[in-house]
């Protein structure tokens, strides 16, 4: 899809002004001996073929200048928490976004930090071949895998809204260009854009403070309570939102 480049007149104005200095310069009777309809056939030939070329560069300074192909951004694999951040980066920028994109950011990285204490106490609980540790430790990798799946849909979300679209429809909402209903619709659909967004990183929080109870949970254990340490009810909710993964893909 084309759409108007709004700085391209300006910019192929100068493209003009070149070709016709350029030509009146080469063409000029005594300047470099160029004439169309000289004495020389190569004369000739030269000017002509400078004609064209000319029109061929301001045709396409026209197309390229006037007109750019709108590009739509879309989400690249995914690997890594590198991969993750690098990607929301590119909305740091955006005014509107940059609460919300930052506060992904540090979700990841308290998810790493929680991750990392949460294995070095069930290692001193447990040990790593017991079945207990597995299980906690499976656990632990799916709510991660749950918490980037939830950033992950934010940048999908993110990739198709444009935020130069909303800073003008924002700047010209009391222009009194369009009527009411109108910039009710449009205001619903950006909204849509901000709960999705604002609803991935609340479940993003719910699922850090789970962890906060299961470390709690574990840190209260007597040393006659592993068999008991998979009904801790921290560990159960767990569970239950990881059987909920489906809902987010």
């Amino acid at each position: 899809m084309l759409i108007l480049n709004n700085s391209g007149p300006v910019k192929l104005l100068g493209v003009i002004a070149g070709v016709v200095i350029l030509n009146i310069s080469i063409l000029s009777p005594g300047l470099l001996g160029v004439a169309i309809g000289g004495s020389s056939t190569l004369e000739t030939a030269t000017g002509i073929t400078l004609l064209v070329v000319s029109l061929l560069i301001v045709l396409y300074g026209s197309y390229t200048l006037l007109f750019k192909r709108a590009q739509v951004h879309t989400v690249p694999p995914l690997e890594t928490r590198d991969d993750y951040i690098a990607e929301l980066n590119r909305y740091l920028g955006v005014r509107v976004l940059k609460e919300d994109v930052g506060l992904a950011i540090d979700q990841m990285m308290r998810m790493d930090k929680k991750k990392l204490t949460l294995l070095n106490v069930l290692a001193g609980r447990f040990e790593r071949e017991e079945l207990s540790f597995r299980k906690f430790h499976t656990v632990i990798q799916e709510v991660e895998k749950l918490l980037y799946l939830n950033i992950r849909s934010i940048l999908s979300k993110l990739s198709v809204f444009d935020a130069a679209e909303f800073s003008q429809f924002t700047g010209t909402i009391n222009s009194g260009r369009f009527p009411g209903t109108f910039i009710q619709k449009k205001n619903a659909l950006f909204n849509e854009y901000f709960s999705h967004i604002k609803g991935g990183l609340a479940a993003n929080e719910e699922i850090l403070l789970k962890l906060d109870q299961l470390l709690l949970e574990i840190s209260r254990l007597g040393s006659t309570d592993y068999d008991t340490a998979l009904e801790m009810p921290c560990m159960q909710e767990l569970t239950a939102l990881i059987g909920q993964t489906k809902l987010y893909q």
